[in-house]
Formats: structure tokens, C-alpha cells, sequence
């Protein structure tokens, strides 16, 4: 009750002035949840200082947001996972310097990116984009830190491996593409899905406010509080998607997509961090001991506590990991400047 009428004192107050707007954000929240989500997203890049930009190539758009300018630190090129998007990165880019040079693609076909029917999805067509991506933008002039979470480490260990002069260290977060010896949750989820022909609901691709719960327990080891307006919001934003995420989801888990980036890591040249969740249910931290074997100067960090959305879970974390490892590379090869 006394909340109630906390909302009735904050109407008399505001009076006819802000009646409206506060009427307005209410009206959203309830019946156009969705909205509300894209201006958050809207407000956070801005207060974070991000600018979104589009680069065209050939017919070909790409959708980005950067930070910053390019300096004594190389720039950081950062890769969301499946169905995702740039935004994904915004809790990470909080916690690093301003006058880092970050930029945040979205991944072919993903949010502001041109999405296309004949288009190929797949881990190696997906590096082919990517590329394009980084030519158009000139943002291989001099050698640049890479950052994959996910599908999009999969896609950042297999562009390692086939352009290994752009880059000068790189980082993969929870990456797909591993034959990891555990099996998952996910795993189980997987095989349940081949026995039925993908007949079965895909996990990832929630179509209703349960089964988007359902998602986040799985990708979460941390129990976030989510409101049902909130979670509907995010399947209303998803929906309209859902048969490209259908499309893409079946390119990565076939023959030639599952396991690239184990298979191309012995080109990998590039100084290699690897941080990963304990508890992920979707991608087992077995992974990161099978990168290590193949790689053994890799650095390999595991979080306590976080399971595979680790940009999600442990922002902070991450985010200071990602810079001590680019300084500390960066020294090794002659750079001793101490500010970060």
C-alpha cells in the first residue's frame, strides 16, 4: 500500500508536466515491453560514449559501434555468440578505459547487419564476412586484439588461423568449436534434438516467456531476477528472427562448423587467452584444458561461480582480464608504457 501511494505522491507532484511522459514509460513497459529494450540498449551505448555506424561493401552492410580512437593500445575487435548482438558487449566496455579503440560487429545477418538468403552461415563463411568487415573499416593497418564469445570464438579462433598477420593477441570467451570430453546439459539437449530430426524446440531459440526463462538458466550459473514484462520483451524482439536463428543454429552445429576452431588451432599463432566459465552448461570448461594441450602457451583464466554467459555474469572480471592479458602481450614485445 505504501507503494501505491508513493506512485499516487509522485503524479500530484509531477502534475500535468509529467503526467504524460511517466504515463508513456508505463504504457510501454506493459504493453510494448520490446520497446522499452531497445531503449535501453539506446541509452547505455550512449552513456558508455558508443556511436553506432554502418560500413557498406559491395552491396553489404555492416552494423558496428565504437569507442575511442586508435592509439598506443591495440584496438579491441569484439565478436558476440549466437543470436546476439553488438549490445551484448556493453557490461564488458564499461569496465575498460575510454580511450581504448573498441569496436562491436554485428555478426552477419544479425541485427543491423544485411542479412541474405543465400548468404553462407557457417563458421568459414562467417570468417569471410568478418574479414570483409575489418578490410572495409581498415582496421587491419596494424595488428588488432581480437575477442570471441561463443559462436563468435569460434569464428575469432578459425580468423586467427587464416589471417594470422592482423592480429596481435586475442581472447575467446566460452568458445564453440571444441570437442570438449564432458558432456553438457546443452549436450544432452543437442543429441535429443538430432534423435528427433530437430523436431524438438531448440533451447536457444526461445519462443515464449518460459522457454526464454529456461534459456537463461541454462546459459546463467547466477540467477538473475526477471520480470515476465521483460521476458516477453525479449521473445517480442526475437520472434520476428527466430527462422534465421533456426538457419544459422543449424550451419554451426553441422559437419563442417561444429568443431573449426579445434581444428584450426594449430595455425593459431597469435598469443592466446582463454577464459571460461566453471559452470558452463552449455560449452563445458573441459574445453579450455583441450585449447591448452594443443596450445600450451595459452593463458587460461576460469571464473568460480559463472557458467556461459560470462560478459553477463562477470563484466568486471572480464573486462580487466581482457586488459591485463593486451598489456602484458603488448610489454612482451617491447611496449613498456605503464598507463592503461
Amino acid at each position: 500500500m505504501a507503494a501505491d501511494l508513493d506512485v499516487v505522491n509522485l503524479f500530484v507532484i509531477a502534475g500535468g508536466t509529467l503526467a504524460i511522459p511517466i504515463l508513456a514509460f508505463l504504457a510501454s513497459f506493459l504493453l510494448w515491453p520490446s520497446v522499452l529494450i531497445k531503449v535501453y540498449y539506446w541509452y547505455w551505448r550512449r552513456t558508455l560514449g558508443l556511436q553506432v555506424r554502418y560500413a557498406d561493401c559491395g552491396g553489404y552492410r555492416f552494423c558496428y559501434s565504437y569507442r575511442g580512437k586508435p592509439g598506443f593500445r591495440p584496438t579491441i575487435l569484439m565478436l558476440h555468440g549466437f543470436s546476439a548482438h553488438k549490445d551484448t558487449w556493453l557490461t564488458v566496455v564499461k569496465y575498460l578505459p575510454k580511450h581504448l579503440h573498441i569496436v562491436c560487429v554485428d555478426m552477419p545477418g544479425h541485427e543491423g547487419t544485411t542479412r541474405t538468403n543465400t548468404d553462407d552461415y557457417s563458421i568459414q563463411g562467417q570468417v569471410r564476412r568478418i574479414h570483409q568487415f575489418v578490410d572495409t573499416i581498415h582496421l587491419n593497418r596494424k595488428p588488432f586484439h581480437l575477442v570471441g564469445t561463443a559462436m563468435g570464438g569460434n569464428v575469432g579462433g578459425v580468423y586467427a588461423a587464416c589471417y594470422p598477420s592482423e592480429l596481435c593477441s586475442m581472447t575467446l570467451i566460452c568458445p564453440d568449436g571444441i570437442r570438449h570430453p564432458c558432456e553438457t546439459k546443452f549436450d544432452n539437449h543437442l543429441q535429443d534434438l538430432e534423435h528427433s530430426n530437430y523436431s524438438l524446440s531448440i533451447p536457444l531459440i526461445p519462443t515464449t516467456p518460459e522457454e526464454m526463462e529456461d534459456m537463461f538458466r541454462l546459459c546463467s550459473h547466477v540467477r538473475f531476477r526477471i520480470p515476465q514484462q521483460i521476458l516477453q520483451g525479449l521473445v517480442d524482439v526475437r520472434l520476428p528472427h527466430n527462422t534465421f536463428y533456426e538457419e544459422v543454429f543449424m550451419e554451426i552445429v553441422s559437419e563442417n562448423s561444429r568443431y573449426a576452431l579445434q581444428e584450426h588451432l594449430h595455425l593459431i599463432n597469435a598469443p592466446l587467452q582463454v577464459i571460461w566459465g566453471k559452470q558452463d552448461q552449455v560449452v563445458d570448461v573441459s574445453g579450455a584444458s583441450v585449447i591448452a594441450e594443443l596450445l600450451p602457451g595459452c593463458r587460461v583464466d576460469l571464473l568460480d561461480n559463472c557458467g556461459h554467459s560470462v560478459v553477463m555474469e562477470k563484466p568486471c572480471r572480464t573486462a580487466r582480464l581482457i586488459l591485463e592479458f593486451i598489456i602484458l602481450q603488448q610489454n612482451a614485445r617491447g611496449g613498456t608504457k605503464k598507463s592503461s
